[in-house]
């Protein structure tokens, strides 16, 4: 089977990717299954509209698809420990999950036992269940609410934490525009002695207002010079723009020093969109024969 958390050359970024799916897209991911890349992770986000059954349908069309499964776990949306453990030793049984991605979510007041997502990683649930991976978030845009030392401080414990109970950390970056701080991010990440994996999140290709939208919901920085460096000129902000020079700057910045880096995809624009581009983009990119 395909390591999809294998060591890539940075010229060749997409060779192995991940994408963020819901639960309802299901069905345009099926109908776009046969273009991505066997065995790539698909990320399932924990969304207040979709409950336990629908993320667990979800996963199993995943695995069926021939994808790895990565289920979301909003600690703060968990209602109870015998829930949280019921779900993913379900997901192991029937969808074969082995790697699993925690955040804390969006609620101020817990609606269970969980504040954070490293309360999930302590329970001791997922390596009892077989998890081999655990996904955390990154920001090099920064956190809403967390300084720089106490983000760094928290990313390296739960690193800790998870490699601690035998398993192996994952880091995977909110989606960003600017290449530049990406690759600085990297930087202070590696010179901390983190060493683990890390997908970078990309937008996939949308409409710049859907972009915007999606910016504001999740924090992330989205102002005029930040979109002049995406490629978006502040005169043409209806239009639709495509992660194209982000990634070719990312691509052209990384070095070894950078450590194992792939891509993580948004796909706000729709999941054929975002397919189609990552297949132009690999047929750009690929040696000549």
């Amino acid at each position: 089977m395909i390591d999809p958390d294998m060591p890539r050359p940075a010229s060749n970024i997409a060779h192995a990717y991940s994408l963020e799916v819901s639960a309802k897209d299901m069905p345009a991911l099926s109908a776009a299954a046969s273009r991505i890349v066997p065995a790539s992770t698909i990320a399932i986000p924990y969304l207040p509209r979709e409950d336990d059954a629908a993320r667990l349908a979800a996963a199993r069309i995943v695995r069926t698809l021939g994808f790895e499964p990565m289920p979301h776990f909003s600690a703060r949306r968990i209602a109870s420990l015998a829930a949280f453990d019921s779900f993913v030793q379900r997901a192991v049984a029937e969808a074969g999950v082995e790697r699993c991605f925690v955040i804390a979510g969006d609620p101020s007041n817990p609606m269970g036992p969980f504040s954070d997502s490293a309360a999930l990683i302590d329970t001791g649930v997922f390596e009892r269940a077989g998890i081999k991976v655990i996904g955390v978030g990154g920001h090099p845009e920064g956190h809403p609410v967390m300084n720089t030392a106490a983000q760094w401080e928290v990313l390296e414990r739960k690193c800790h934490s998870i490699e601690r109970r035998g398993m192996r950390p994952l880091i995977v970056t909110q989606f960003a525009f600017d290449a530049d701080t990406v690759l600085t991010w990297l930087r202070a990440l590696r010179a901390r002695g983190i060493a683990h994996p890390v997908r970078v999140g990309v937008p996939g290709p949308a409409s710049i207002a859907v972009l915007a939208r999606y910016a504001a919901l999740c924090g992330v920085s989205a102002c005029a010079s930040m979109w002049s460096k995406y490629g978006v000129s502040i005169g043409k902000l209806f239009g639709t723009a495509g992660p194209d020079l982000f990634v070719e700057r990312l691509a052209a910045g990384l070095t070894t020093a950078h450590g194992q880096v792939s891509l993580h995809f948004f796909p706000f624009g729709g999941i054929a969109q975002s397919v189609k581009w990552i297949e132009q983009y690999r047929s750009r990119i690929a040696p000549a024969p």
